[in-house]
């Protein structure tokens, strides 16, 4: 059988508490960062051998993700999700990603600002 689109696989409002910008209070306080990942992958292997072997982890993919992001310190938001979509699409099963990746605190009177991409391998 042949799908019309790929599975997806997501992950919505990954909340970390990171050094994320380029202003000073930004490189010396924390603050959250929130990520969310849209996985394009087959699910219909795993669904039949019912092993989580066939699937990909979520939860492993998302531990990854949020130490990248606390451990990394970045500068833009831009080289953070080109680094984030980088790491999803080296996992096995991946084909395709979303991320999006937002700062609540950035703007006032906004909830908030980000960057959304999408790649593919």
């Amino acid at each position: 059988m042949t799908q019309a689109s790929p599975d997806k696989i997501f992950v919505n409002n990954l909340r970390v508490q990171a050094i994320l910008g380029i202003y000073p209070i930004e490189r010396e306080q924390v603050q959250e960062v929130v990520i969310s990942l849209e996985i394009e992958t087959d699910c219909s292997t795993a669904a039949a051998s019912k092993d989580l072997a066939d699937s990909l982890d979520y939860a492993a993919l998302a531990d990854a993700v949020a130490a990248l992001t606390i451990n990394g310190k970045y500068l833009l938001i831009e080289t953070l999700i080109e680094d984030i979509a980088l790491h999803c699409l080296q996992q096995p099963l991946v084909q395709g990603v979303s991320v999006q990746v937002e700062k609540p605190q950035a703007v006032a009177r906004a909830d908030s600002v980000g960057i959304r991409i999408y790649r593919c391998n």
